[in-house]
């Protein structure tokens, strides 16, 4: 079953310092990852940068499109003009119907992931999270995890799939 999880790290930098241990499991084949992303959130900042990881998954299974929705929806960011409120809680409904993606969860990491920290987005399969977890050690990394089914997945993926996008 694939996990969506969230690691939260107490400083703007950490989550870019555990991508490396991330990628390190993943050579080792003890996750595989899907997809991912790294948001970093400078103290002071109105809003965080986000960087989708495409250099670690290739193309990604979910693609640029499923996180600006989702941190769009998480941060209350703007996406293309999109005005914040109604449209945002449409959006989180439409995460939460596609793909398993629910409110508590939203709620957890915009709670969570503030000004001053760091978050790594990972969706994988076959984590062995105790292996990932000891190595975030180092981080004082805090998990955020939600499991979807090979369903909820696969509408993800019907919905963000960049093969999808039209152009």
């Amino acid at each position: 079953m694939p996990t969506l999880t969230v690691w939260r790290f107490p400083t703007p930098t950490g989550a870019d310092a555990a991508l490396e241990s991330l990628k390190e499991l993943h050579r080792q084949q003890l996750i595989t990852v899907q997809d991912g992303a790294v948001v970093n959130w400078p103290e002071g900042a109105k809003k965080p940068r986000t960087r989708h990881l495409a250099n670690l998954t290739g193309r990604g299974a979910l693609g640029g499109a499923f996180w600006g929705m989702l941190f769009g929806v998480i941060f209350l960011v703007p996406i293309l003009g999109i005005a914040v409120g109604a449209a945002f809680g449409a959006l989180g409904g439409s995460l939460a119907k596609a793909g398993g993606i629910d409110e508590d969860f939203i709620r957890q990491v915009r709670e969570s992931v503030t000004p001053g920290t760091s978050a790594l987005f990972v969706l994988s399969s076959d984590a062995v999270l105790d292996r990932i977890r000891t190595a975030f050690e180092g981080w004082d990394a805090e998990l955020i995890q939600t499991n979807l089914s090979a369903e909820e997945e696969s509408r993800l993926r019907e919905a963000f799939s960049e093969d999808h996008e039209t152009h």
